[in-house]
């Protein structure tokens, strides 16, 4: 179409092949291939002039209006490719929320205001393909699909807690086989039964036949705040519980099997990515490098 309104501009098919960069017979073909395919002669030529049919002419119409609309289509997806602008889809477990999220979004937000964020929270598995994410903050635990590209960013660790309240009534436990008289406040996903610590002999297994589970890490901190039993939750959420004396950590001296939790950001391939996509993943890379940030970290572990 756009052979064939530059053939009709400038009135001869050999002036059209030389602007467009393309051969004389390469231009005869196009206009070709559009009249076989509408089944219409659109020009009328012999080897001195040319000029429209009068089908040539509606349709004339029509493509310029058509591709008058494309480019500015095009156009706007370039500029907008160009601006940092638009929805940027987050996705977040519960645990890595409470770690600083909101700050690392508002830091990006003064940076890049026309940018607006969709956050969505999870504490189980979440498919990243499927919701439609941009990014999604995740730990080795979650790390399902080969086919995103997975940035290090920290680590969360996971500790034992407890309100006083609670330790007044049953004890303090001094040793993970003592959590066996608890009631115990865990998160699952549906599998996980047990909670694991490294001990001198090895790994020390807890069954989780007391208290109560659940896929959310905020209403499980919830039931160690009303003093229904020991919880094992992240650190950075429940760091402002224990720094107020609402919560107590426990069993100190005993890790929990498998360490610290690695957080990454995951995003799909690095090719055509978006402006406010490719800047936030720069900008929360960088974020987690600063003094600033590693200082904060160590204070939540």
């Amino acid at each position: 179409m756009r052979v064939f309104t530059r053939v009709v501009e400038l009135g001869s098919f050999a002036m059209a092949s030389r602007q467009l960069g393309v051969s004389t017979a390469a231009v005869s073909r196009y206009v070709g291939m559009l009249e076989a395919h509408l089944n219409a002669r659109l020009l009328n030529r012999n080897t001195r002039s040319l000029s429209l049919t009068e089908i040539g002419k509606d349709y004339l119409k029509g493509c310029r209006s058509l591709i008058e609309r494309l480019d500015e289509l095009e156009s706007s997806l370039l500029q907008a490719n160009r601006e940092v602008r638009g929805t940027l889809r987050v996705a977040a477990p519960m645990g890595y929320v409470a770690s600083g999220l909101a700050e690392l979004l508002a830091g990006y937000r003064a940076v890049h205001p026309r940018v607006d964020f969709d956050v969505t929270t999870f504490d189980t598995h979440i498919d990243f393909v499927a919701g439609g994410f941009d990014v999604c903050f995740s730990d080795e635990r979650r790390l399902a699909s080969s086919t995103l590209v997975s940035r290090p960013l920290t680590v969360v660790e996971e500790i034992v807690v407890a309100s006083p309240t609670y330790l007044g009534r049953r004890g303090i436990p001094i040793d993970p086989p003592s959590l066996g008289r608890h009631c115990l406040l865990a998160m699952t996903d549906g599998a996980t039964r047990a909670w694991e610590f490294a001990v001198a002999s090895g790994v020390y297994r807890v069954g989780l036949g007391n208290g109560m589970t659940a896929t959310n890490s905020l209403l499980v901190r919830e039931a160690a705040l009303n003093h229904m039993g020991i919880a094992l939750l992240p650190a950075s959420l429940v760091a402002e519980d224990i720094q107020s004396g609402a919560l107590v950590r426990l069993l100190q001296k005993f890790e929990v099997d498998g360490g610290p939790h690695h957080f990454s950001l995951l995003y799909s391939g690095p090719s055509n990515l978006s402006r406010k996509v490719r800047t936030f993943i720069d900008y929360t890379v960088a974020h987690y490098r600063t003094p600033e940030s590693a200082v904060a970290l160590r204070a939540i572990a």
